[in-house]
């Protein structure tokens, strides 16, 4: 994981005084800081491939030599920006569902929804930086990266929803999670806070009906085959006696 705040580790002069010494971090986290935000803004401007590190070091006031000293090249500032996207939404996501179970929740689908919730209001707030990352050029290796990156969430909400490592839990945990990566981009084209608020209501409602479905077909699977067993679940889940479909955190 890339350090925003202060990168590798610095030898530390000898004799050199401790308010030197902080000193010195903190012009490295401020210098690394502001070249990310301006590759921020170049990349998102005219993409990668069409980005020169001159054309990040002129905007960010500063200099080839320092850019190299902290990052190495244009690609690793890419990838830097990225590490600081996931793990922002990692971290919101975390917030979400900790938020809830200090609430009370134990549920697996309404700690998944509250974590849903988390992920999806932080593309609203970091779409400057996270949009960079949505259909636009990278890297070499970026795809490889963000696969695996991907298929790491779909592990951990398997582990969160506690879906079982059969044919049904594995699709249900799938689909869920391409609804949130699709919702959130959808939430960083949004136009306006309300219609980005909006998208995100659409979603969880979505994955709510979509996870009771699937907890229902669970139930029915039996001996029955997983085809079977989901029209069953919505059979049983549209019937009289059902009660509301959504299932709220």
């Amino acid at each position: 994981m890339i350090d925003t705040e202060g990168g590798a580790q610095m030898p530390r002069e000898a004799g050199a005084a401790p308010g030197r010494s902080a000193w010195k971090w903190s012009r490295t986290g401020e210098t690394r800081r502001v070249l990310l935000d301006a590759a921020r803004e170049v990349f998102a401007e005219r993409g990668f491939a069409e980005s020169s590190v001159a054309d990040v070091v002129e905007r960010a006031g500063s200099s080839v030599g320092s850019l190299y000293h902290h990052f190495g090249g244009k690609s690793e500032l890419f990838l830097a920006l990225w590490e600081d996207w996931q793990s922002s939404q990692e971290q919101r996501a975390a917030e979400g569902v900790a938020a809830a179970r200090r609430a009370g929740e134990e549920r697996p689908l309404a700690l998944f929804v509250a974590g849903a919730r988390g992920f999806l209001r932080g593309s609203w707030e970091g779409r400057a930086l996270g949009s960079l990352f949505v259909d636009k050029d990278g890297p070499p290796g970026f795809e490889l990266m963000r696969r695996t990156r991907g298929h790491q969430w779909l592990r951990q909400n398997s582990l969160l929803l506690q879906a079982p490592d059969d044919a049904i839990g594995r699709v249900t945990v799938s689909v869920l999670t391409t609804v949130i990566g699709e919702a959130g981009r959808e939430v960083m084209a949004s136009r306006t806070r309300r219609e980005a608020e909006s998208i995100v209501d659409a979603a969880v409602e979505m994955i709510e009906r979509l996870g009771v479905l699937a907890e229902t077909a669970e139930q029915y699977a039996g001996d029955a085959g997983p085809e079977e067993a989901v029209l069953r679940a919505g059979e049983a889940s549209s019937g009289p006696d059902a009660g509301p479909a959504v299932a709220g955190a």
